[in-house]
């Protein structure tokens, strides 16, 4: 198979919803990674065990491409769109019946014959997703400032602007 046959198969298996589809178009030994899954994956039965849990939590996911293939030798970057309504737990995170609509970028490397995939990385924006879940706050809210001042990080976000030259000039004196 092409890279491209390769990709289209693989978002087959994940629409299809068939975890033994993924030993089609794996290698025996893949090493698959993305902010879903709590540790890396190996092999195609760990995979379709993954995919088993998202299609729990994502019950009408879809995955369509949303640009050019990228391809050089045995590498492949595949930009995609990841859809669905998050009606179930996933890794404990309950439901909320919220929609995701998500950009990811696969970044795949074809086994040495390059007939399987071998290694998958997943890039996802996962604080976005947490956030079209109502799991964290949008960004520059004034719950994402909440957050950041409990964690620590002060009122930085959305303070005082940026002045020429650095902060503003000390009007108290030091103490000494």
């Amino acid at each position: 198979m092409t890279s491209d046959e390769l990709l289209d198969a693989l978002q087959d298996a994940w629409l299809g919803r068939r975890r033994s589809a993924f030993r089609d178009v794996c290698a025996p030994d893949i090493h698959w990674e993305d902010p879903f899954a709590a540790e890396p994956l190996y092999g195609p039965q760990a995979l379709g065990d993954h995919a088993a849990r998202v299609w729990e939590a994502f019950p009408d996911a879809r995955i369509e491409p949303s640009g050019e293939r990228l391809a050089s030798g045995r590498f492949v970057a595949a930009p995609v769109r990841v859809t669905g309504t998050h009606g179930g737990a996933l890794a404990g995170i309950p439901a909320s019946g919220r929609s995701l609509d998500l950009h990811a970028v696969l970044y795949c490397e074809l086994d040495p014959p390059g007939q399987r995939l071998w290694r998958v990385r997943v890039f996802i924006d996962a604080y976005e997703a947490a956030v079209q879940i109502g799991l964290l706050p949008r960004r520059g809210s004034l719950g994402e400032r909440a957050m950041l001042m409990v964690r620590g990080f002060g009122l930085r976000r959305g303070g005082v602007p940026d002045v020429e030259g650095g902060p503003p000039a000390r009007t108290d004196p030091p103490n000494g």
